[in-house]
């Protein structure tokens, strides 16, 4: 196992150097780590489609493309005297322990519910040993839009700052809907764009409080309409010389079969 890692993290110098052949090492290595930023992101969701689409042979390809892309980042600070690949495996095996006092120590937790209260605490107390002793440090800002907003949300409603209930939610909805509307109107593009980012923002809180993921709830929507759009095609022919009344007809004959 040792072996096959050092081969790739061998591989991966290799390749480095041969990206940017006219570039000097450094210049390189900060070309490379901004490239390797988009393709760890597009990796990691690969893994997330061969899981969905339950393809376990696509899922070992795709966990060995992201493994590698970890394997190079830690070479990469290796390189620069920060960490080794050795003391990321170390790190991660001290915060299982450290998160798991149930599993590794003494502590008792009776159900689900008490230990992922003990897990938030654990959490809660490794936030304040940090520099930021803020509800909202450590929430990665290159996550998903939707899903750092439900984060957000979260650590807020964990120090109280939250609706009391769904309907307060959904007041906020329609009062937020109008200010886009006002926005639109006036037709000033940032604030249309700051209203719109409230809708938005609000409509996971609205998913939050119905007890529902954001992400997957709008990955399905996502879904259904290119299974739709693909229907239409499929009836249609070519769209681009079909009229919108053929297009909206069939959609709805589409949409009728599947209810």
């Amino acid at each position: 196992m040792a072996q096959s890692l050092m081969e790739a993290a061998r591989l991966m110098r290799k390749r480095l150097f041969s990206v940017f052949p006219t570039r000097s090492p450094q210049e390189g290595k900060r070309a490379y780590t901004k490239r390797v930023i988009a393709e760890t992101t597009e990796e990691a969701y690969e893994v997330v489609d061969a899981i969905q689409a339950k393809d376990m042979q696509n899922l070992r390809d795709e966990l060995g493309d992201l493994l590698l892309q970890v394997i190079f980042l830690a070479r990469l600070a290796e390189e620069e005297a920060l960490f080794d690949l050795n003391q990321v495996i170390e790190a991660l095996i001290d915060k299982l322990i450290r998160r798991h006092p149930h599993l590794f120590g003494q502590a008792a937790a009776r159900d689900a519910a008490a230990q992922h209260k003990a897990w938030e605490a654990q959490k809660a107390d490794e936030r304040a040993e940090q520099a930021d002793p803020s509800a909202m440090a450590s929430i990665a800002r290159a996550l998903p839009a939707l899903t750092r907003a439900e984060k957000l949300q979260k650590r807020a409603a964990r120090v109280g700052f939250d609706w009391p209930d769904t309907q307060g939610v959904l007041a906020k909805l329609h009062e937020e809907a109008e200010e886009l509307t006002v926005a639109h109107n006036q037709d000033s593009t940032t604030a249309k764009a700051e209203e719109y980012g409230d809708l938005l923002f609000t409509l996971v809180n609205l998913g939050r409080h119905l007890k529902l993921d954001p992400e997957g709830a709008l990955r399905a929507a996502n879904d259904k309409f290119e299974r739709r759009f693909r229907a239409i095609e499929q009836a249609l022919g070519d769209l681009s010389s079909a009229d919108a009344l053929a297009m909206n007809q069939a959609w709805d004959q589409v949409k009728a079969k599947e209810q």
